[in-house]
């Protein structure tokens, strides 16, 4: 029998359905292909935290409940990042890969019919509201351009890696477009592999807060290597004459960033 529960889960993946499609639509494309793939829609949740217990008790929670649940749940490599620098510290960072819209807006639903994650995470979830289990949790829902999630791999994979995650908001979805025109058709995005700005993802924001927008994230073996690497990317010449084109001008009206580290239980 159908329950209610699944009933408004697949009403909200079909909702979803014309937005998704609106991003392949103003990307020029007569239709949005199938999103199928582990890959293709990337949701990225930030936890804010207070100073004290939560981070480590988050963390706890993370590794020995939510994330083996997800894993579960067929949401894989999951990635877990503390925030190093950037607003809102204490913050732990989430990247869930999902395989379906459906997957999207019925996640929450198939943990907590996992018994196993039930169990591990009871005493966490049942915190009471004068010792929260958090601050806030907001996210934004991703498709993914120029090719899949790539999971961190050689020099890149080393326990001291960071990852910076970089949003660039445009005045409007023209100018959003063009910004990932320039990375996929201007051909930025070899410029970056060049100079060893190594990619995890680049994607597209279509849910969440300063829209019209979109996220990438970087990673790098070590902070010293992320300086390094984006001193040689300002200075290289194609890229000084990618940026001079006046086709790329003002499509980006602000850029924000934060750094972070991995949990010693991320998969990415």
């Amino acid at each position: 029998m159908t329950t209610r529960r699944d009933f408004v889960a697949t009403s909200l993946a079909a909702g979803m359905v014309p937005v998704l499609a609106q991003a392949g639509s103003a990307r020029g494309q007569s239709a949005d292909p199938p999103v199928t793939g582990a890959t293709q829609l990337l949701e990225l949740r930030r936890i804010r935290l207070r100073n004290g217990p939560m981070v480590a008790r988050y963390n706890e929670y993370a590794k020995n409940a939510l994330v083996p649940a997800m894993n579960r749940a067929g949401v894989k490599p999951v990635g877990v990042f503390n925030l190093s620098f950037g607003p809102d510290s204490p913050a732990i960072y989430i990247l869930v890969p999902h395989p379906s819209v459906e997957s999207v807006v019925t996640l929450t639903s198939r943990l907590t019919a996992d018994a196993e994650y039930v169990k591990a995470g009871a005493a966490f979830r049942a915190l009471p509201a004068t010792d929260p289990p958090y601050v806030r949790r907001d996210s934004t829902l991703m498709t993914a351009f120029a090719g899949a999630l790539e999971v961190p791999s050689g020099a890149n994979a080393v326990p001291s890696r960071v990852f910076e995650v970089r949003t660039y908001e445009s005045h409007n979805y023209t100018a959003n477009m063009k910004k990932i025109q320039m990375f996929e058709k201007g051909c930025e995005i070899p410029i970056f592999r060049r100079v060893g700005l190594s990619h995890v993802f680049f994607g597209r924001n279509v849910v969440g807060a300063n829209l019209p927008s979109l996220t990438y994230m970087l990673v790098f073996p070590s902070l010293a290597i992320l300086e390094k690497n984006w001193a040689v990317f300002r200075d290289d010449p194609e890229w000084v004459k990618l940026r001079a084109q006046p086709e790329y001008a003002d499509i980006v009206s602000n850029i924000s960033n934060v750094l972070l580290r991995p949990a010693d239980y991320s998969q990415i």
